[in-house]
């Protein structure tokens, strides 16, 4: 973790770290630059294992599927963190503890169960771009799953099989949404149910 409020977070969450370096206590300033992947030296660096992670499930889960920005998993693990969801990632996502997904998830990582993929509720709703039922028509009741593809070819069909297909009318001229848009939308509108 490269900054201070990441190790907040995790002392927050009550995960503590293996190592804490502190610019000018414990470690040269300059060293701290020299390791890190931010454009300035941070002030704090923290190492944490990943044992320590939330463990668990929830009745609503965020199933990404080869979603390999490492920016949207991190917004996506801070968007469940918001509604209370936890968080699948199949093979071929970008790693939620490297330091891109870190920094966006801020601090969700410590909050946010991540589950295996094959844990995910029965109940599953796939969010396609298009041609799928209205989301505001769908029924997301919990405990359900709501999958979100790879940023470029989406869900496979092989996956969606078992899935009522959801969509989130845009009257824009967009070709689709982001995918961590895509997720926090819904949600969102999970939420507004009072699901």
């Amino acid at each position: 973790m490269e900054s201070e409020d990441l190790v907040a977070a995790a002392a927050s969450a009550g995960v503590e770290p293996v190592e804490l370096l502190l610019a000018g206590e414990n470690v040269q300033p300059e060293l701290l630059g020299e390791v890190s992947t931010l454009g300035h030296a941070p002030r704090v660096m923290g190492v944490y294992r990943h044992a320590d992670l939330p463990l668990g499930s929830r009745d609503v889960v965020m199933g990404l599927w080869r979603v390999s920005d490492p920016g949207n998993v991190g917004t996506i693990l801070r968007t469940a963190d918001a509604f209370g969801a936890a968080v699948a990632l199949s093979d071929g996502c970008a790693d939620p503890t490297g330091p891109r997904a870190l920094r966006a998830s801020a601090g969700a990582i410590f909050r946010v169960p991540l589950i295996d993929w094959e844990a995910l509720p029965e109940r599953r709703i796939a969010l396609v771009a298009h041609g799928g039922d209205p989301l505001a028509v769908v029924d997301l009741a919990p405990p359900v799953a709501l999958l979100l593809g790879a940023e470029r070819e989406g869900l496979p069909e092989s996956l969606m099989t078992t899935c009522r297909k959801a969509s989130i009318p845009t009257p824009g001229d967009a070709e689709s949404l982001n995918v961590a848009a895509a997720g926090a939308i819904a949600l969102y509108e999970l939420s507004r149910r009072g699901a």
